[in-house]
């Protein structure tokens, strides 16, 4: 776990090794909201006090990675991707209160989804997630994929020139001859 205390930029120029081509990349932008969510949900349904104050272990563990987020050098993507987490956090809030049948199926549901389109981005990758290697990608994917939201929107070239520069642009890889 060295690696966890590492810079944006080398966190992320780390993970887009493992993401180039853009159908993986565009199957995170559902997989891992998804599996985001899906935590959330299941960890809502743990509440406990911190003095009066009602807590939860989503709300927790949002807290905590939002920390880790900001902490990483660029206030910005690390912003960004903790109001993102945070959205998410608050969408799957109610499915706590729900049936137990319902929050299993939307926790659990969710969190299946969301790696399936993990695992298919990773075939047309042609290369096995980021996390297997380095657990502290589970962390980076949420940022991974706010940083290239904010990419295509314009933000962040100077970031996006680096990581390009360390690992090569985004492309299609040919299944035909892999």
């Amino acid at each position: 776990m060295a690696s966890l205390f590492r810079p944006a930029l080398d966190l992320m120029a780390q993970y887009a090794a493992y993401h180039r081509d853009r159908r993986n990349i565009t199957t995170h932008f559902i997989g891992i909201p998804l599996i985001v969510f899906a935590i959330s949900a299941l960890l809502a349904r743990a509440e406990f006090s911190i003095g009066s104050t009602p807590m939860n272990a989503a709300i927790l563990l949002w807290a905590l990675s939002t920390l880790w987020y900001l902490t990483r050098g660029n206030l910005a993507l690390g912003g960004a991707t903790a109001v993102v987490n945070g959205l998410l956090t608050a969408l799957a809030m109610p499915f706590a209160q729900a049936s137990l049948a319902m929050w299993l199926a939307v926790g659990v549901g969710s969190f299946v989804v969301g790696w399936v389109f993990q695992f298919v981005g990773h075939y047309y990758e042609g290369r096995k997630p980021a996390f297997v290697d380095d657990l502290v990608g589970l962390l980076v994917g949420p940022m991974f994929v706010v940083g290239e939201a904010l990419f295509m929107l314009g933000w962040g070239r100077p970031l996006l020139a680096e990581i390009e520069k360390r690992v090569g642009p985004t492309h299609l890889r040919d299944l035909a001859h892999p």
